[in-house]
């Protein structure tokens, strides 16, 4: 694949085209721009690159396999099927990939403490691993209400060593647990490093997990051509944030011929409030430090927001995403949140694999495409595994 698309988004700025930049503070810029230089430095050198590469290998498990989903794909009668397995990847889900990178770039910069905030848990799970590797203290910001739905991601934050804050303000959940992490990341910005947990955030941070994240795309691109012969026609991923997709998408980005589909969470409906659909239903506005497409209210202020997955539960979206969408090179649709759990039972049913409800979105949307595509592939990035939803889900909506 050339660099052509990497080496022109984002400008020295971090803008994707009209998107992205750094709107925070004065007080941060000169932090800000300071991480960036150094990541620019650091990420380059042979041995930050050694040292990730020995992490990702020995640490994490990978390369995660890509599975075929023969009992699937047989049942729709349609495309083949295929999964990249970020399941398998440790502690759960893709979160791990650019959180070793970020606490490692940490560790460069001589940081103390790691804080972010979560929705589903996944990447507090992820960071709190990272801090427990690089012995580093760790700060989880996490809504009250994503505490009680995501339980067992909390017990393993705890039991991680990290210290979990409950948001106890607005909806409760992530928009709010960003907020939290912000505030608190102000307070010490010397020390610590505010680990984002997706391609969203003031510059570098789209750039740093964007890139944290090509290892999926890199390997899917190697795995699925080993395995089936060729390059898939359908790339398909959820998007919240959106680093999962950006991970996987990355691999095909320059091949012509792979459709590339993020799939966002339509909720209940798509009024205001009960979706986080947010380039079907968005627009243009600027949040956490920078623009993107947003759901907004009356006011044009960040809207309400929904989703059954936690880690989709989110008002804004990456703004490399926002401008793939300008450009036409990914097609954004969307899963209900009755979609989405269909996909979960299916999956759990036919492939004995329990798809974290995020991922389940990506499903719900592929399995819909596989029908009228007989003689193609699809390959979905099962960006995560559902043991965090499993209380939630049969206690909730009970055993498919």
């Amino acid at each position: 694949m050339s660099d052509t698309y990497f080496s022109q988004y984002p400008n020295d700025e971090g803008f994707f085209g009209d998107f992205g930049g750094a709107f925070i503070p004065p007080e941060l810029q000169p932090h800000m721009e300071k991480i960036a230089a150094e990541y620019k430095r650091v990420s380059q050198s042979p041995e930050f690159i050694e040292e990730l590469s020995h992490i990702r290998k020995h640490f994490q498990g990978r390369p995660t396999p890509i599975h075929f989903a023969r009992n699937l794909s047989a049942d729709i009668g349609g495309a083949d099927i295929y999964l990249k397995r970020e399941d398998l990847n440790h502690t759960g889900a893709h979160k791990l990939n650019h959180c070793m990178g970020e606490a490692l770039l940490a560790k460069y910069l001589g940081k103390k403490r790691l804080i972010a905030e979560t929705g589903a848990g996944q990447h507090g799970v992820a960071l709190a691993t990272a801090a427990a590797y690089f012995d580093m203290e760790c700060e989880i910001h996490m809504g009250e209400v994503d505490m009680e739905k995501e339980h067992p991601n909390v017990v393993r934050m705890k039991l991680l060593g990290a210290s979990v804050v409950p948001v106890s303000f607005g909806a409760r959940t992530l928009k709010e647990a960003v907020d939290s992490a912000f505030m608190a990341y102000l307070e010490d910005p010397e020390n610590i490093l505010y680990a984002i947990g997706s391609v969203v955030g003031p510059h570098p941070f789209p750039l740093m997990v964007r890139d944290f994240q090509r290892v999926v795309g890199n390997e899917a691109r190697e795995q699925i051509v080993e395995q089936s012969g060729g390059l898939p026609e359908h790339v398909v991923a959820c998007v919240g944030g959106g680093s999962n997709a950006m991970g996987l998408f990355s691999g095909f980005m320059d091949d012509a011929d792979v459709a590339l589909y993020g799939v966002e969470p339509m909720g209940t409906s798509s009024k205001l409030g009960q979706n986080a659909a947010t380039i079907t239903l968005g627009e243009p506005g600027t949040i956490h430090g920078f623009k993107t497409m947003l759901i907004t209210n009356e006011d044009g202020e960040p809207g309400p927001v929904h989703s059954i997955a936690s880690g989709l539960d989110y008002p804004g979206i990456g703004p490399e995403h926002a401008l793939l969408n300008q450009l036409g090179r990914v097609i954004y649709e969307s899963a209900t949140d009755q979609e989405c759990l269909d996909a979960f039972y299916v999956l759990s049913r036919r492939e004995g694999i329990i798809p974290a409800l995020e991922s389940a979105h990506a499903v719900a949307f592929a399995m819909k495409l596989a029908k009228n595509k007989k003689g193609e592939s699809i390959l979905i990035n099962l960006s995560g595994r559902g043991d965090k939803d499993i209380d939630f889900v049969a206690n909730t909506h009970g055993y498919g």
